[in-house]
């Protein structure tokens, strides 16, 4: 059963017996309410994502555990247009640039936002030098973070980039390293997450662990500060990539992450602490999520290569609050 979300459609997960079909055949059966047609402009125009990595290859295989977003644009929907909009970029060359994103800053245009976003801004500074696997709304981008975390993503100039940093997110063998600021004190201090992630049955805005269906994710978080048993500092390390996996696997620990309106638990006014740093704490305006670490093989030079990004203010802040 599919059901829509403001433009967005889920798909059933992929099972074994339709193990190899064409992704674009798969999705005409999972979404009978739209032609093969249909389906294949939008899979080419960028608008389906596998754990928020764009998929823009009719022909492409799926695999069993395999589930996938599509996304309807509005009919006023337009190409997204260059905006001089500044990018910290932390490394570029002819292949690919490694972008710093602001917390706020939406990752492509979608129902709702249309400019402002990093699309907008990498069509600006690369012009006409980015991959066109993504299709002409999502040019250049090979995987997303959400609007409200800040950090490091990795940009293709070319096909051929595009589709190798697509496989080794697809093996897993990507580098992801997060810092999270939770509430509480996660117990045990350090461990690994595991379990299903699928769309929640009782809120199709959420994800959550589930017991049936989903797809298998798995985090391993260590406890790196606490802070009067009031909140903690939290290195995060993807195994998977789910979409808002840390945010799920954190709050399923009891330990939502500060600033998150959509997986907070109700507890926070129970929490030990000065009350003024509560009061902080609670009032923070976004999830204290940042994607610190990335690394990948350079798909030209076959070489590892790693990135860092030092704390945003904002969490600068609120850590040097929490020390008081």
């Amino acid at each position: 059963m599919t059901i829509p979300d403001n433009n967005i459609y889920f798909s059933p997960v992929v099972e074994e017996n339709n193990k190899g079909l064409r992704l674009d055949k798969f999705l005409a059966a999972s979404f009978p309410e739209f032609s093969r047609s249909q389906l294949q402009r939008l899979i080419l125009e960028g608008n389906v994502s596998n754990d928020d990595v764009v998929i823009a290859d009719n022909s492409q295989k799926v695999r069993v555990g395999d589930s996938f977003q599509v996304i309807v644009p509005e009919a006023v929907d337009a190409n997204p247009q260059p905006e001089n909009i500044p990018l910290n970029i932390v490394y570029e060359d002819d292949d690919l640039l490694v972008v710093n994103k602001p917390a706020g800053m939406t990752v492509h245009p979608a129902p709702g936002a249309h400019s402002g976003t990093l699309v907008n801004a990498l069509l600006y500074h690369c012009r006409d030098s980015l991959s066109g696997i993504g299709g002409v709304k999502r040019p250049g981008i090979v995987h997303r973070i959400d609007k409200d975390t800040s950090g490091l993503l990795v940009v293709a100039k070319n096909d051929k980039t595009h589709r190798s940093l697509c496989e080794q997110f697809a093996e897993h063998s990507i580098e992801r390293t997060y810092f999270a600021v939770v509430y509480s004190v996660p117990s045990p201090l350090n461990g690994r997450i595991e379990g299903n992630i699928g769309r929640s049955p009782y809120d199709r805005k959420k994800m959550a662990l589930v017991k049936n269906g989903g797809k298998p994710a798995a985090t391993n978080y260590k406890t790196l500060e606490i802070f009067q048993n009031t909140a903690s500092l939290v290195q995060c390390n993807l195994e998977t990539g789910r979409t808002h996996q840390i945010r799920v696997h954190m709050s399923a620990l009891g330990c939502s992450l500060v600033g998150d309106k959509i997986y907070e638990k109700a507890h926070k006014s129970t929490l030990p602490g000065k009350a003024e740093i509560k009061k902080y704490l609670n009032s923070f305006p976004r999830q204290a999520l940042h994607a610190a670490t990335l690394g990948f093989v350079h798909p030209r030079t076959g070489k590892k290569v790693l990135f860092n990004s030092d704390f945003p203010t904002d969490i600068r802040d609120l850590l040097n609050i929490l020390r008081l």
